[in-house]
């Protein structure tokens, strides 16, 4: 499996009585959920056929410091309920976080949580928290699963207010579509619940427990697609109204008033969006008690996701700028430095504004100012001759040599950043393997020379990762490596890059290189590693001399649609043939 950031796992169910958000603001950093300082231990309702198996064995007395496999050192015990416990640990081997759940392999959910675990880290999307590891050892049946250190659960979001609009578009759009492609391939989560819904830094939503939450929990479900359904249409109603959309409080949220049953969204919240709105009750319909204008419900989360996709796309609000303050005069600029502050008075104080001196009306000003306008005339006079002198004798200079670039020596002309220098053929392109073997669609190499509009290397589409995605051969980006055919004088760069907001630079190798195929192989560098424009153009001060010229590529910007993408269309090298 490829190797991930981690984070722990919600296991603890936190239905409990006190309505408020500071029950949030209590939730573990490991995204367990508490209630009067201890872990939730209380079941989900069962709703939807839901069932839940209880469990006759006691969690496995362990202690900070135990070592599974001799590889997994047991840190920090996140919760202790209902025959298992729950673990952040240190995987000594890749020297990373990892989360484990443990529970003694004579219980009754053992096999169950063994098979929920293997069967999720098959699916392997990156969507998901990923499973690690699924033992059975020494008594012990254990998980293994990623850590995510920098996501923050959608509880402690709502904790401070409800989700602005589009956010909650990106929130119901990405759960959908992965809840829709678990199922897919016969996996349900049945704990769909704020603790399982994770906002990395990069905005992305990851979603964790999938299969296994159920199984440590006995849950079990008839139509485990509806009660998926449902728990996303309630993570969309608590995102737009800060409220569950049930009477009992839960999740450091109060719920609905009692006895009125489900409401829309916006009779419970002004400014809610009404598109959203109308999906959380389509969502949430049950037993024929929808509010959703005559929508038909949505029962799977496939059906969930087109309805989404179906809607007008929410753009993200537009940035809001403050104005800077008013510019106020200091003590020293006013003139009142130095001298004791009258009781009452502050010390910046507006002075009155002096009116300006009346224009030059007498016989001298007159006088004064037909002299400067003189003086304007004649200095246009002369510099309008000097420019057609020098005009003239540089047509002269071409007429005599046959060409129109005949400077001096001396001038400004020799800079080289002024004489880029002509195309060079490129001899081959290829992808640079930064990992080893690991290139990135190295069949697309040869059209990023090829001198066509059209698109030319193009990266893969990376879900939750800017910098290539997360295989340790691509933690330093990747690039194309272009052939001059032999060492020249390179004296600039024309870039056409598939999409602005990469983070790009251009290196070369030195002159005795020969085949080049680690990034440290490329010491000199022709531009600094930035984030580029789409035409990334460049003239050297000073011509280099090399054969091999890399387009090194580290992060990529977002395309829109929940993901990284970026590429090289055109690659053109200026300078000197040799």
């Amino acid at each position: 499996m490829a190797e991930r950031s981690t984070a722990a796992v919600d296991v603890a169910d936190n239905d409990g009585d006190e309505p408020s958000a500071a029950q949030a603001a209590r939730a573990t950093s490991d995204g367990v959920d508490t209630q009067n300082g201890r872990a939730a231990d209380g079941p989900m309702p069962d709703k939807d056929g839901e069932r839940t198996n209880t469990a006759s064995t006691a969690a496995p007395e362990l202690h900070s410091g135990h070592k599974l496999a001799r590889r997994y050192r047991l840190e920090e015990c996140v919760t202790r309920v209902d025959g298992f416990s729950s673990w952040r640990a240190m995987d000594e081997k890749l020297r990373r976080a990892v989360g484990v759940h443990l529970m003694p392999s004579d219980h009754s959910r053992a096999r169950s949580v063994l098979a929920a675990a293997r069967s999720s880290a098959l699916l392997g999307d990156p969507r998901f928290v990923q499973v690690l590891d699924a033992v059975e050892e020494n008594d012990l049946v254990y998980v293994v699963h990623e850590w995510l250190p920098d996501a923050t659960e959608l509880t402690a979001l709502l904790a401070a207010g409800p989700l602005e609009a589009h956010e909650a578009y990106q929130l119901v759009s990405q759960v959908s579509q992965a809840m829709a492609a678990a199922h897919r391939e016969g996996l349900a989560h049945l704990r769909l619940t704020p603790s399982a819904i994770l906002r990395t830094s990069t905005g992305q939503w990851r979603i964790r427990g999938l299969a296994v939450n159920a199984a440590l929990r006995g849950i079990t479900s008839e139509t485990p697609q509806r009660a998926d359904t449902e728990a996303i249409g309630a993570l969309l109603y608590a995102a737009l109204t800060q409220r569950w959309p049930y009477e009992s409080d839960a999740y450091g949220l109060a719920g609905l008033p009692k006895g009125v049953g489900l409401i829309a969204p916006d009779q419970v919240r002004a400014g809610v969006h009404r598109g959203l709105g109308e999906l959380a009750m389509r969502a949430l319909a049950n037993d024929g008690a929808t509010a959703s204008r005559q929508e038909p419900a949505c029962t799977t989360p496939e059906e969930l996701s087109k309805a989404v996709a179906a809607m007008p796309r929410i753009r993200p609000p537009e940035p809001a700028f403050t104005a800077p303050p008013e510019y106020q005069h200091t003590t020293y600029q006013q003139g009142s430095y130095g001298r004791t502050t009258p009781v009452g008075m502050t010390t910046v104080q507006s002075l009155p504004v002096a009116p300006p001196p009346p224009p030059l009306q007498s016989r001298t000003g007159r006088a004064l100012k037909w002299g400067v306008a003189a003086l304007l005339i004649a200095a246009l006079g002369l510099g309008s001759w000097q420019l057609a002198d020098t005009l003239l004798e540089r047509g002269t200079q071409k007429g005599n040599s046959g060409t129109s670039n005949n400077t001096k020596p001396g001038t400004a002309d020799d800079d080289p950043k002024a004489e880029p220098g002509e195309q060079l053929p490129l001899a081959h392109a290829r992808v640079l393997a930064i990992g080893g073997d690991d290139q990135v669609k190295p069949e697309l190499a040869a059209k990023a020379i090829d001198g066509s509009a059209e698109p030319g290397w193009v990266t893969p589409q990376y879900l939750g990762y800017s910098n290539l995605g997360n295989l340790p051969g691509r933690k330093d980006g990747s690039g194309i490596v272009v052939d001059l055919g032999k060492v020249k004088d390179v004296t600039g760069l024309d870039v056409d890059l598939y999409v602005e907001g990469q983070k790009v630079q251009v290196l070369a190798a030195p002159e005795d290189a020969s085949n080049p195929n680690s990034l440290s192989a490329f010491s000199q560098q022709l531009t600094k590693l930035e984030v580029a424009p789409k035409k990334l153009a460049a003239t050297l001060e000073k011509p280099v001399r090399t054969r091999f010229v890399l387009i090194h590529i580290t992060d990529l910007p977002s395309d829109g649609e929940g993901g990284y993408r970026g590429g090289i269309n055109e690659i053109r090298v200026l300078g000197k043939p040799s």
